[in-house]
């Protein structure tokens, strides 16, 4: 069971990761810092950006840009949509 964090991106406590999601000391912030349900609020973000980037996440660039990102949303301004971006439709 993962324990409590005061997350940074939720301001409150709620239950955190399982493990660090990344290894270096970004990742041990994150684990630190961010709650669960923060996280998951984070991958469905990402994937947006990853397909609006076109993000290529096996090259060094791709994975810079996803950083970067990640760092922005949980602890700079947030991580912006793309200025051409228009959400679909749902359902």
């Amino acid at each position: 069971m993962a324990s409590k964090v005061n997350c940074v991106k939720l301001g409150h406590e709620a239950e955190g990761l399982e493990k660090q999601p990344f290894k270096g000391e970004f990742g041990k912030r994150v684990f630190e810092n961010v709650s669960a349900e923060a996280w998951r609020q984070w991958l469905e973000h990402s994937k947006m950006l990853i397909n609006e980037y076109r993000l290529d996440l096996t090259s060094e660039q791709g994975q810079k840009v996803w950083m970067t990102e990640c760092e922005k949303f949980f602890f700079g301004e947030g991580s912006s949509l793309p200025a051409e971006f228009v959400p679909g439709k749902e359902g």
